[in-house]
């Protein structure tokens, strides 16, 4: 087996368990992003459930190396929403994927992106407490990944 093919993994411990609301208005990624720097959390792993006034998604086109995002300006139900948080630059950043359901119960999802703002929104956050991942740029995705 190639170096390629192997996983890589880094082990860690449970740190802190929190439990919180999301504030009123704010946009999800920012409002989590911040609340990491602020409790000095590098590596987590979360889970929300509420809804939002709008949601900003995308999907990554790897043929051009980009995401392609659209914006619904709409309420929404979270219906599922996890992701992890890990350093970029040396600052925490958020790494969230969701799928929300309109009021017929139409969903849509993807990768999320500011601006998503929430309306009503309950946080779990797992810390994780180790060497802390860091995102890099990947010259053959074009993507951050940990390192």
């Amino acid at each position: 087996m190639e170096d390629t093919d192997r996983i890589t993994m880094s082990e860690f411990k449970a740190g802190r368990l929190l439990l919180g609301r999301l504030p009123y208005r704010n946009d999800l990624i920012a409002a989590l992003e911040g609340f990491c720097a602020a409790h000095s959390i590098q590596t987590a792993i979360f889970s929300i459930i509420g809804s939002v006034t709008s949601a900003t998604l995308g999907s990554y086109d790897q043929n051009q190396q980009v995401y392609v995002t659209f914006n619904k300006v709409e309420p929404l139900e979270i219906v599922h929403c996890t992701g992890n948080v890990s350093l970029r630059n040396g600052k925490p950043a958020v790494h969230a994927h969701a799928i929300f359901a309109d009021i017929n119960g139409h969903t849509l999802g993807g990768h999320i992106f500011s601006e998503t703002i929430v309306y009503a929104g309950e946080i779990y956050v797992q810390e994780l407490l180790g060497q802390p991942l860091s995102r890099e740029y990947d010259k053959d995705t074009g993507l951050f990944l940990w390192r």
